[in-house]
C-alpha cells in the first residue's frame, strides 16, 4: 500500500532518526523499519526541507545519507533487526530485490557507480552464502561476521591481509601473525632463492 510521499516523509525520518540514535531509538527501529517496508515509503518521501526522494533499490536508500536516506551501513541495519524475526526477514528480501531501476528516475544521492558495483558483489556474497552455506549467512544475518570473513570462512574467497610496504619490521609481524609456519617456511625459501 502506496501512501504520499508526505505520508512516507514521518516514517522515514522517525526510522532515520532511530538508525542514528545511539541509544533509545534502537528499540523503535525494528518496527519502524518494517512499516516502511511493508507500505514502501522508502522508495518516494519529502525531505524535511520539501524535496522529493525517490529510490529504485532499498539498499541505495540505506547508503544515501541523510535525509535522503538512512545514511547506514547494511550490517549496521542487520544488528539493529537481527533479534525481530519480521523485520529481520521484511530486510532480506528487499536487499535480495533484483528488480532493475527505471531509467526515467534521476539518480538519488547515495548511487553512485562505486556504490552499486559494491552492492552488486556484496549481495552476490550473501546469495552464495544463502545457497551453499545456510549456517555461514546465519551468522552475517546475526551479525556476528562480514560478509567477507564469512566468504573466506565458507572456503569461496582467499584470506588477504595488507602489510606496509616501507616498514619491514612491521611487515615481518604482519606476516608472522598472519602465515602458518609452513607458509612462512616456504615465503622464507622463495625469498632466498632469487
Amino acid at each position: 500500500m502506496t501512501q504520499s510521499p508526505k505520508s512516507n516523509a514521518v516514517l522515514v525520518h522517525a526510522l532515520g532518526s532511530g538508525v542514528r540514535s545511539l541509544s533509545n531509538g534502537l528499540a523503535d527501529v525494528p518496527p519502524l523499519l518494517t512499516r516502511v517496508l511493508q507500505e514502501e515509503a522508502w522508495r518516494e518521501f519529502t525531505t524535511p526541507r520539501g524535496e522529493l526522494i525517490r529510490h529504485e533499490k532499498f539498499l541505495n536508500f540505506v547508503l544515501a545519507p541523510p535525509t535522503a536516506g538512512l545514511g547506514a551501513d547494511v550490517e549496521l541495519i542487520r544488528r539493529i533487526v537481527a533479534n525481530d524475526p519480521v523485520a529481520r526477514e521484511l530486510l532480506e528480501h528487499a536487499l535480495n530485490d533484483t528488480q532493475a531501476p527505471n531509467q526515467n528516475t534521476s539518480v538519488a544521492a547515495g548511487d553512485s557507480h562505486e556504490e552499486q558495483q559494491l552492492s552488486k558483489t556484496h549481495q552476490a556474497a550473501l546469495k552464495r552464502l544463502h545457497r551453499d552455506a545456510p549456517e555461514i549467512y546465519k551468522k552475517v544475518v546475526a551479525g556476528e561476521l562480514s560478509t567477507n570473513a564469512a566468504m573466506v570462512e565458507a572456503g569461496f574467497r582467499t584470506k588477504t591481509f595488507s602489510v606496509p610496504a616501507t616498514r619491514p619490521e612491521a611487515c615481518a609481524r604482519s606476516l608472522k601473525k598472519n602465515l602458518s609456519e609452513t607458509h612462512l617456511r616456504e615465503l622464507i625459501k622463495l625469498l632466498t632463492d632469487t
